[in-house]
């Protein structure tokens, strides 16, 4: 095979998966325009709630004080510190895991509630997030509305003061455009966000202690999507969130993101031809979401290429320059108006130098869990071996 053969097949594969993902965020950026709940209704019950992790915000709520509970654990922290959470009306759980991590944290916390109290559900957030007044009120009449078993927020950044603080606000916010409001909007599962999350108390009880990795929104998702459990979004629900502020760490963020998605792929892969063969089309489409190109990569790719190819064969470089365009018109249809401020112009001249050093990270922690991954294939044949 001859060097521009070669080149032209790699050209090939490599823009065709682009391609695919190209057109996946492209078409859920226009569905993201469609508002699937324009109008939220009073709900007709007020439902018993349990927060796990928060503290602060969720205090103040209009919502009567008699039918929520906080528990907040606190895994390896100060003295000083558990003092001070003791003076709040709150349950402190104090456990010293050797290991710590959030889904053996909100594990210790479902064991430890109170046999006598009977929740309706449970809301996920995380010790840093921050609630409006009627954040509980509105999530009782999203959850009545939704009639569903699982409920997502509206994470938004609280802080934007550095470069990689708006870029993660930025990119959290195209997400939940994509990966919600456009899902929902056509009838599809939304994604699951690490917190402001609602489940279903019983559900969530049953389902929680069989989680055995640090990426619990993921392993949740997963078992949501297998149960057929419609996963729905309401945009108006805000959850306040730090981003983080160095570049280092919002690489190293990205990079165990990745790791987190091929993990959860290579988990849940096997269901795709049942999921084709019985039109499950939420199912379908999930696995097809933990299968698209990272962002990060994928701009990556098209920048790499679309600056690169021109010098080597110019026509090849045209569709990275069409797939450059379309992803990003697709971006600024999902980009809420209120992240473009003052600081924008300088924000986009620093994406590129993010990207490619985020990708040095997302490929580490991709090859780490490739890894892992293969470990765990030749014990599983060593085992096999053992018992014949």
């Amino acid at each position: 095979m001859n060097s521009w053969l070669l080149l032209n097949v790699i050209d090939g594969l490599l823009f065709a998966a682009v391609a695919i993902t190209v057109l996946y965020f492209f078409v859920f950026s226009i569905t993201s325009l469609f508002s699937r709940h324009n109008q939220v209704s009073k709900a007709k019950t007020q439902r018993r709630f349990v927060i796990l992790q928060s503290v602060s915000t969720i205090l103040g709520q209009t919502y009567p004080q008699r039918l929520f509970d906080v528990v907040v654990i606190s895994d390896h922290q100060s003295e000083m510190t558990n003092m001070h959470l003791a003076q709040y009306p709150i349950t402190l759980l104090t456990p010293n895991f050797e290991k710590s991590s959030k889904s053996k944290s909100l594990q210790y916390a479902i064991l430890n509630l109170p046999e006598f109290k009977i929740y309706d559900c449970v809301i996920v957030l995380d010790a840093d997030n921050v609630v409006e007044p009627e954040f509980l009120a509105q999530v009782n009449d999203a959850y009545e509305c939704a009639g569903t078993k699982a409920i997502q927020t509206h994470r938004m950044s609280k802080n934007r003061d550095t470069t990689a603080a708006r870029l993660g606000s930025i990119f959290d916010e195209i997400n939940n455009s994509i990966f919600r409001r456009g899902h929902i909007s056509i009838g599809l599962s939304a994604a699951i966000s690490g917190s402001g999350t609602v489940y279903d108390f019983t559900w969530f009880k049953n389902h929680i202690m069989n989680i055995r990795t640090a990426t619990e929104d993921k392993e949740l998702e997963s078992i949501l999507m297998r149960q057929h459990v419609f996963v729905d979004y309401f945009d108006h629900i805000h959850v306040y969130e730090e981003k983080t502020r160095r570049t280092h760490d919002f690489n190293s963020q990205r990079g165990r993101w990745v790791a987190a998605q091929l993990h959860t792929l290579l988990k849940n892969i096997r269901y795709l031809p049942s999921a084709v063969l019985h039109r499950q089309y939420d199912q379908i489409d999930k696995i097809l979401q933990w299968m698209l190109i990272p962002r990060t990569i994928l701009m990556g790719f098209i920048l790499i290429m679309s600056l690169v190819l021109p010098f080597i064969y110019f026509s090849l470089a045209i569709k990275w320059w069409v797939a450059a365009a379309l992803i990003t018109f697709s971006y600024a249809l999902a980009t809420p108006d209120y992240v473009v401020d003052k600081n924008w112009d300088k924000d986009f001249m620093s994406a590129p130098f993010l990207i490619l050093g985020g990708m040095f990270n997302i490929f580490r922690a991709g090859s780490i869990e490739a890894g892992h991954q293969m470990n765990f294939v030749k014990k599983s044949i060593k085992h096999i071996k053992l018992l014949r």
